[in-house]
């Protein structure tokens, strides 16, 4: 008897020994994302024309042209009259939305610059209109939205 009583309770004390460690859903939710580098994407946005592009950096880089080569194309539609030189850089934060819209966070215009080019914000952001379709940048096969900063360069003779 002495030897089942000790048996039976080797047996109990011994379930738990092989009870699985069981994880918390909310803690491996944590852990994952405290895993994913949040400062960049898999793929970055991009327009109809650099789809076709299979590296990661030519897809920026192309986006990033053509972007620059639409801002640049709109201003040059726009007679702008200064009465002193201006060699300026325009610094532009954008946001690009999960669902592919572009809007203007913050511009950084020198003081003298704004002072001879008032409008300026507005004809950058009317260029925007009419930008082709922008696809949203991508983290982990979900479109997610993100903020870069654009240089400008405003150089008048």
């Amino acid at each position: 008897m002495k030897y089942l009583s000790l048996l039976l309770v080797a047996l109990l004390m011994s379930c738990s020994y092989f009870e699985k460690n069981k994880l918390d859903t909310q803690t491996l939710v944590e852990e994952e994302l405290q895993s994913i580098n949040w400062s960049d994407v898999d793929v970055y946005p991009s327009f109809p024309n650099c789809e076709e592009l299979s590296s990661s950096t030519d897809k920026k880089n192309c986006f990033q042209n053509t972007l620059i080569n639409h801002i640049n194309k709109n201003l040059s539609q726009h007679v702008l009259v200064v009465s002193e030189t201006i060699n300026d850089t325009v610094l532009l934060t954008l946001n690009c939305s999960s669902t592919g819209q572009l809007s203007i966070e913050h511009t950084q215009i020198k003081p003298e610059t704004k002072a001879q080019l008032p409008t300026l914000d507005s004809i950058i952001l009317s260029g925007f209109d009419s930008l082709p379709k922008l696809y949203p940048a991508i983290k982990r096969s979900q479109p997610v939205a993100t903020q870069f900063t654009l240089p400008i360069v405003i150089k008048t003779d």
